[in-house]
This record gives structure tokens, C-alpha cells and sequence, in this order.
């Protein structure tokens, strides 16, 4: 494992497109449930031990050589929501590009042949994680950040929230972090069948709300 890599892959500054969307933190602003930094906190830690679980699974399982067919139809089975499963294609398009980019390597072109249109985004990070030499762990770690990264990073924007606020949120979160990251990759040991399905249905429906919205800031 190279820890050069793995600050690469987690960098906000990676290309993979994730500045475009607020992980639902939009939608949740709008009605009135994200007001704060106490908010973001709670908003954040279920994002995380829901959804965020789920995708750091997926993003280990690839990592560790399981069947990317597999994976790819395992997250369409998680992702109830249409609107969130053509958002995490479009990001594993982007992410692709860039992956490929930073770390060529045959499994990522295999990958790009056999979903031109984009596999999930949780599968490309984890093959991508794999050609650069991190493992299911670190793979479940870039996931688990991002699933909180991403609302904290939107809710500045949405709300002019304090920056340094929305970063102790994240902080404040890093042991729950680890933990996640620790389940997913050991749950990916054992193969698909046993990769976690939480999910969070209120994010479902309001992703699916975001989608019809003639005017918005974020893509999801």
C-alpha cells in the first residue's frame, strides 16, 4: 500500500467530479432539515453508517477482486433510486477518466470496455484503488470520506455555513469513519452475497425530487 495513493484518490482536488454534487445535502437545505453545523453533524454521520456503508462495501469488494459484474449489479440492487443510479454512472464515467489517467492498468480498461456507458461509481474507485496499489481498506476509506466530504463541502456553499465549523464536523466523524471503513472491507472478504444493503430511504425520494428541478446549484 502506498499512502501517496491514497491522498491522491481522496483528494477533493481529484477530477472525478464529485464538486457537482451534494450528496443530497441540497435537497435537505431546501426543506428545511440542514440548517447548521449541528444539523450537517447528524445529516453526515447517517449519510454515513446508510448509504456510505453500502458504497465503501462496493468500493472494497472491487478492490479486493471481486467480479466487477457482479458489483455493478449488486449497487443497481442498492440504489433504489433512478436518479442516484444514472448520478453514480455519470461519476464513474468521470472518475474513470481520470483513473486511467493517474493509474493505467488493464483491469480499469477491462472495466471501461465492459460499461462504456459507465459503471457505478463505488466499483470504479475500488478497481481504481486496486491499480494503484491500496487495498479493500484504504479502497472503503476514500469512500467513507467522501460520503461526508461531500454534503460538508455543499453545505458551505448552500448556506455560507463557517468552513472551519463544517470541517470539525468532519473530524468530529473520523473515528465513525474508520469504523465504516473496517466493516465494508471486512464484509468484502466474504464475497457479494455478503456486502451490506443499508440504504436510506429519505434520501431516495428527495434525490428523486432534486432530479425534476428546473433550477439547481448541485447535479445530485
Amino acid at each position: 500500500m502506498t499512502l501517496s495513493a491514497l491522498l491522491v484518490l481522496a483528494d477533493g482536488r481529484f477530477p472525478a467530479g464529485g464538486h457537482a454534487h451534494s450528496g443530497g445535502a441540497e435537497a435537505a437545505v431546501k426543506a428545511g432539515r440542514l440548517k447548521d453545523a449541528a444539523d450537517l453533524e447528524s445529516f453526515c454521520r447517517g449519510r454515513l453508517h446508510t448509504t456510505g456503508l453500502t458504497s465503501a462495501a462496493l468500493a472494497a469488494g472491487a478492490a479486493h477482486g471481486l467480479d466487477p459484474y457482479e458489483l455493478d449489479a449488486a449497487a443497481d440492487a442498492r440504489t433504489p433510486s433512478a436518479a442516484l443510479r444514472a448520478a453514480s454512472r455519470r461519476l464513474g464515467r468521470q472518475l474513470m477518466r481520470a483513473a486511467r489517467a493517474a493509474w493505467p492498468s488493464p483491469e480499469l480498461d477491462a472495466l471501461a470496455a465492459a460499461f462504456p456507458r459507465g459503471a457505478h461509481q463505488p466499483v470504479v474507485l475500488g478497481t481504481a484503488a486496486r491499480a494503484a496499489g491500496l487495498g479493500p481498506e484504504e479502497a472503503a476509506h476514500c469512500v467513507a470520506y467522501e460520503t461526508v466530504g461531500g454534503p460538508a463541502t455543499a453545505a458551505v456553499r448552500l448556506l455560507g455555513l463557517d468552513p472551519y465549523q463544517a470541517t470539525a464536523v468532519l473530524a468530529r466523524l473520523a473515528p465513525e469513519m474508520d469504523q465504516v471503513a473496517e466493516r465494508a472491507s471486512a464484509a468484502a472478504g466474504q464475497g457479494v452475497d455478503a456486502l451490506p444493503a443499508a440504504s436510506a430511504p429519505l434520501l431516495d425520494l428527495t434525490a428523486e425530487q432534486h432530479a425534476a428541478w428546473p433550477v439547481r446549484l448541485f447535479a445530485s
